[in-house]
């Protein structure tokens, strides 16, 4: 596709190190002022409203995942988690498949 030589490569990642750092330290100049949090929950708040379908079938497609996950949490909290295998092999294997546990 692109034939970059080493250091065109290294050239365009440091332009693009250095525009993260210039937007990083942007941010934290205005995200304390009053007019950057009302504007940015004025576009949350479009955001939102534009994308409930899309979120509303995001739950859907992703509910088994949702409903196991938070009875896992239960019985984490609990320290019951043995208890969870057995009762609940079929949400454990859902987790299980979806990468969920470190093990």
């Amino acid at each position: 596709m692109f034939d970059l030589t080493e250091e065109q490569i290294e050239t365009i990642l440091g332009r693009y190190k250095n525009q993260q750092q210039r937007d990083k330290e942007k941010y934290e100049k205005v995200k304390d002022s009053e007019e950057f949090k009302i504007k940015n929950r004025e576009k949350a708040k479009s955001w939102y409203e534009n994308n409930k379908e899309r979120r509303a079938k995001k739950y859907l497609d992703n509910k088994d995942f949702n409903l196991a996950k938070n009875t896992y949490y239960y019985y984490k909290r609990t320290n019951q988690i043995d208890k969870f295998k057995e009762k609940h092999s079929q949400k454990y294997d859902i987790l299980s498949m979806y990468g969920y546990f470190n093990e």
